[in-house]
């Protein structure tokens, strides 16, 4: 019998991980507080639950959350109808796919594991909603090791490379900003080399493929026909909440980024793109 998988939080991530799942043979059973894509989930071959402790119960090891932010979890975890309300978690774990601050994220673990017999590991993404869909997320893992590793199934379902960065929950998170916060800096010097060359009358696709063999390479150049189309509502604000995230972690710590700073001032008007109402 295959594997029956949690997974909570259906959404432009979510949805397709958990189609992932399904294809490497794995049962998921599914749950999202938006009704309107249990249809298409159950034409995925989900099986689609009522409450998250519906999820709980039927999970055999495992429940990913996939969930917006820190207030979710705590109610997809300690909520009414939430995972610890089910009668047989003990030793089971709930894997945190959501994006959340370091503090918050090992804030979460140690609640988890003083409250309950549940254990909490993190696994943040990164790779969009294109890699989602592809399968090709790379997947930044913390927690209890032995855990993450007996997990490495799920992951290579969703993702094409996993990492691991220690004991302490929020590590992934402080992986996934370091990311973030570089992609924002990459994304800026280009849009900032771009801008330079149309003024002077350079075809930008002769400028990408200049790059792209030259020292200028990099992710954000490779796939600028993508990131370009990026919108101000959608991924670039997430974009730029990470990179608020990352400057807050840098006052707190006394870690000077001022290149994350600048990032973080000038993404919309480097990109060209009117920057979302507050």
């Amino acid at each position: 019998m295959s594997k029956k998988i949690g997974f909570i939080g259906l959404g432009t991530m979510g949805f397709p991980m958990a189609v992932n799942l399904k294809k490497a043979g794995f049962e998921v059973i599914g749950y999202d507080a938006w009704k309107g894509v249990y249809e298409k989930a159950e034409a995925a071959g989900f099986t689609m639950v009522d409450t998250v402790k519906e999820v709980a119960e039927l999970a055999d090891e495992a429940v990913i959350s996939m969930v917006r932010d820190y207030a979710q979890n705590v109610d997809v975890i300690f909520g009414d109808n939430g995972i610890l309300t089910a009668q047989n978690t003990a030793g089971k774990t709930v894997i945190v796919m959501s994006t959340l601050s370091p503090d918050a994220m090992n804030e979460l673990g140690a609640k988890v594991e003083a409250e309950s017999g549940l254990k909490l590991i993190s696994a943040a993404v990164s790779g969009g909603a294109s890699g989602a869909q592809a399968g090709t997320l790379s997947i930044m893992t913390s927690g209890a090791e032995e855990i993450v590793k007996s997990f490495a199934p799920y992951f290579d379902a969703m993702g094409s490379n996993t990492f691991y960065y220690g004991a302490e929950a929020g590590n992934s998170q402080v992986a996934k900003l370091v990311n973030n916060m570089i992609l924002g800096v990459n994304m800026n010097a280009l849009a900032e080399g771009l801008k330079l060359g149309k003024h002077y009358g350079l075809p930008e696709e002769e400028i990408l493929s200049l790059l792209k063999v030259s020292t200028g390479d990099s992710w954000v150049v490779r796939n600028w026909s993508d990131v370009s189309e990026w919108t101000a509502d959608t991924a670039l604000a997430v974009l730029l909440k990470d990179l608020i995230a990352t400057y807050n972690e840098g006052i707190k710590h006394n870690i000077s980024m001022p290149f994350n700073a600048l990032s973080s001032t000038q993404l919309f008007n480097s990109m060209g793109k009117e920057k979302p109402k507050a």
